[in-house]
């Protein structure tokens, strides 16, 4: 049974990585600068961090294989949001770069059946 959950936990974290993929190629069709995906402190992770100019862009990225749990935008919580912005502080923080504005976006990743993937990019979403 432990094997099963691992796999589950596999099959979910390829699904995510396979979404992030996805997004930051969108960012950069758009004419984004990815900066940093998956950037990392004690208090959490930070998916994608672009920018446009002077904007900085945060960017969550929420990936379903299913609308079963809702779509994948509206697991974006309150205490997530809080946490990203935290996060956010804390990164620019790190790396002292004088940026203009922050938007907080959400890239929303549902995969169907056929493995076919649709992309919705909120700006501005927090």
């Amino acid at each position: 049974m432990a094997a099963d959950r691992r796999t589950g936990a596999t099959a979910r974290q390829e699904l995510g990585r396979e979404g992030e993929d996805l997004a930051a190629r969108h960012l950069e069709r758009q004419g984004y600068t990815v900066l940093a995906r998956n950037w990392r402190s004690r208090a959490g992770e930070l998916d994608i961090i672009a920018s446009q100019g002077q904007l900085l862009i945060v960017c969550e990225v929420k990936t379903r294989s299913g609308t079963g749990f809702g779509t994948p935008a509206e697991s974006v919580t309150r205490t997530k949001i809080a946490r990203i912005r935290r996060l956010t502080q804390q990164w620019q923080c790190t790396y002292h770069r004088p940026w203009g504005p922050v938007r907080f976006d959400v890239i929303s990743v549902l995969f169907d059946q056929d493995g076919q993937a649709w992309l919705a990019h909120i700006e501005g979403a927090f």
